[in-house]
């Protein structure tokens, strides 16, 4: 592959489109989200098995790498856990365009920290691309607003998911992205009894196969997808592959249109339309 990068980037991109569009099949079939998590962890494990295995190789034991792939874990899962209760203490339509703005903090951090350089082309599409994102993510209306906890939990996402991003690449140019995969495994494990706790068992939960069988199944398309992600990075640069994967709800929009029946808002056909003319741009 000539590419490489965006050949991963494109996978992660479609997995994580496609993840998002059936994520809402076994919540709403009586398995909460926080248990989707658990699913989401141990989906990792023959993802990361399986990575290690074609690599022939264990991961690094080195200290400082081992740290650095445990941080990177820890960023995106902790994000993840974060997300949770912002939804719960804030309305879904402030919390998701705050969060989708993560891709603004690894491009600072990696202009300022890892001196990552793009022609002006993919500039652009970066440029297009942040809009998008946030068009994208916008759902109607629905409660109102109070307090600032879901504020600044929506902060704290949008800070990790960023910082995950800079990481990831930091800790590809200093161990194996399959070593790399593996560490973000454990860590994403060891917050998996943060997600139990913060799950509500007094209700009935669907343990069948609509639920979390359902939830397994779909979760290991949000792994693979990380792992493709990982490549992406390791190959491309994180200013450029983080945008472009962020534009994952494109996929999401377009399938929850022919799945399920829905039109799109206005404001996610604007988001299309700019994500489309975005990608092309950091694409060619």
């Amino acid at each position: 592959m000539t590419r490489p990068w965006l050949a991963y980037a494109t996978a992660t991109t479609l997995l994580w489109g496609v993840w998002g569009a059936l994520i809402e099949l076994p919540e709403k079939a009586g398995f909460p989200a926080t248990l989707g998590y658990v699913a989401w962890t141990v989906a990792m494990i023959p993802c990361a098995a399986i990575a290690l295995r074609i690599r022939g190789a264990g991961p690094e034991r080195q200290r400082a790498p081992a740290l650095l792939g445990l941080f990177a874990g820890v960023t995106g899962a902790g994000g993840q856990l974060a997300l949770f209760q912002a939804l719960r203490t804030g309305p879904a339509y402030l919390v998701f365009p705050v969060v989708s703005l993560y891709p603004v903090v690894t491009i600072v951090l990696s202009v300022l920290l890892l001196r990552e350089r793009a022609p002006r082309r993919h500039w652009l599409g970066v440029a297009l691309a942040l809009p998008a994102i946030v068009l994208l993510s916008y759902v109607p209306p629905s409660g109102r607003a109070s307090g600032i906890a879901w504020v600044l939990l929506a902060l704290f996402v949008m800070a990790t998911w960023g910082v995950q991003g800079w990481a990831l690449k930091l800790a590809n140019e200093r161990m194996s992205a399959e070593g790399l995969f593996f560490y973000m495994t454990v860590a994403s494990a060891a917050l998996a009894p943060v997600a139990l706790a913060m799950t509500d068992f007094r209700g009935a939960i669907n343990w069948g196969g609509s639920g979390a069988g359902a939830a397994l199944g779909v979760q290991v398309l949000n792994a693979a997808g990380a792992l493709m992600f990982v490549y992406a990075i390791r190959f491309g640069k994180a200013i450029v592959v983080v945008p472009l994967t962020a534009l994952a709800p494109v996929i999401t929009v377009a399938l929850s249109l022919a799945i399920y029946g829905r039109t799109p808002l206005p404001a996610n056909a604007a988001g299309m339309a700019l994500a489309l003319v975005s990608i092309w741009l950091m694409a060619t």
